[in-house]
């Protein structure tokens, strides 16, 4: 008997293993993986991308999402100081956050401007908002070079590189040291640049290039990326022995246009009964919204809508120099902003007394209006002597890092860490 009741309660602990042996082979149930983006939690969500068609407007999108016309009119009312819906552009990607129920009611409302900005609608709550986001960018640094055969963009472009490449050294670094019209077959460049990333591993673009060498008719170029003015923070490119690269102004506030009207104090003018009347500007005329450009750094010291004038911006340079850009169709800056040379400040139009759509550019020297076209513009700012060793010892890893970089004609990217740069 006893005997038995041994083998019965063996069976039982053989059986018990057994089950636990099977238990164990089944997985456990894994948690749903948080998917976070937009600083909203998706997984509470019905995801829905689409794309903004022709002539499609805010409220049809709405509509199509179950929102009614009154709740529509609210979020536009409530939003317009931030964000358009009248703008939104066909082509640009949207995302909404609808109710993840039977309803699929619209929440949230994302409009896309680029892989990185994004404006978020929120209207799940009583009161509408809006506000401006940007993806996490990652930054990661990367060199280039290049022999050039027949022209700089057709050496960047065989690489693969990006074309912004090209407009950085022409327009940017070097627009003042060398004519890109007269390089040569083997004149050649090297670059140490940032590529920027979303998500980790997407490429959305280039950031700054931290430093270059040019080589043209065998004669070198260096350019640094360096703050010499703490007072207005903003970088300039400096040669290897501190010189500024660039000069104090550009020649004009716009890229593409024309100069219809010079600096002229026996000027007859046509708005004032074509009696002669001083115009102590210099007019630049392009079509209505082409961006007008600060032509140097500086402090933005009044930006508003005053008669003849219509929309303007004046920047302060320095205690020498001030410029006045006038009848644009809206302005792109405010008081107190500091601007760096090129900054979008506003857009051409036809406010104050004008005729036809134009800049007028005016130009002050020690508080005195003169031709701009008439003046020996100097060079930027020089790099102060106290700044110069901090400077000096500021390039050397990043020279030795452009020296050691070979040349190639095919696509030469190499990635290097800011501690391989400073070291």
């Amino acid at each position: 008997m006893k005997k038995i009741s041994t083998l019965i309660l063996l069976a039982i602990l053989i059986s018990c293993k057994e089950h636990k042996s099977q238990a164990a082979l089944i997985p456990e149930p894994k948690e749903p993986e948080i998917i976070e983006e937009f600083g909203f939690k998706l997984n509470n969500y019905k995801v829905i991308n689409d794309t903004i068609k022709s002539g499609e407007n805010f409220s049809e999108i709405l509509d199509r999402h179950h929102i009614e016309y009154p709740k529509v009119l609210e979020i536009v009312n409530k939003i317009r100081d931030t964000f358009n819906v009248r703008r939104i552009k066909s082509g640009i990607p949207y995302t909404i956050l609808a109710k993840n129920d039977s309803t699929e009611q619209a929440q949230v409302f994302i409009y896309k401007h680029s892989r990185v900005r994004y404006t978020v609608i929120d209207f799940k709550d009583s009161i509408p908002t809006a506000y401006n986001g940007r993806k996490p960018i990652r930054t990661e640094l990367k060199t280039a070079s290049g022999i050039i055969e027949s022209s700089l963009s057709e050496s960047v472009e065989e690489q693969g590189l990006s074309s912004y490449l090209t407009f950085k050294m022409a327009d940017d670094i070097y627009a003042w040291t060398i004519d890109f019209s007269r390089l040569q077959k083997g004149d050649k460049f090297k670059l140490i640049y940032e590529q920027l990333y979303i998500n980790d591993t997407i490429p959305v673009g280039i950031g700054e290039i931290k430093a270059s060498y040019f080589e043209h008719g065998d004669k070198p170029f260096y350019a640094f990326k360096f703050v010499a003015d703490s007072t207005l923070n903003i970088s300039d490119y400096f040669d290897d022995e501190a010189n500024n690269l660039r000069r104090q102004f550009l020649k004009m506030p716009i890229k593409f246009g024309r100069l219809s009207s010079r600096y002229n104090l026996r000027r007859r003018i046509a708005l004032y009964g074509n009696k002669i009347r001083a115009h102590k500007g210099t007019d630049f005329a392009a079509a209505i919204g082409t961006e007008i450009m600060a032509t140097a750094n500086g402090i933005v010291t009044e930006s508003r809508r005053k008669g003849g004038n219509g929309n303007y911006v004046k920047i302060r340079h320095n205690s020498t120099y001030s410029t006045q850009y006038l009848h644009m169709s809206r302005r792109a800056v405010k008081v107190g902003d500091v601007v760096k040379q090129g900054d979008i400040i506003g857009y051409i139009g036809m406010t104050g007394n004008t005729s036809g759509p134009h800049v007028c550019y005016r130009f002050w020297k020690n508080g005195v209006q003169v031709d701009p076209l008439k003046q020996k513009l100097p060079a930027a700012e020089p790099m102060k002597d106290a700044i110069k060793p901090t400077y000096f010892n500021f390039i050397k890893p990043i020279k030795d890092q452009l020296d050691i970089i070979e040349y190639s004609t095919i696509m030469n990217e190499i990635s290097i860490t800011e501690e391989e740069l400073n070291s």
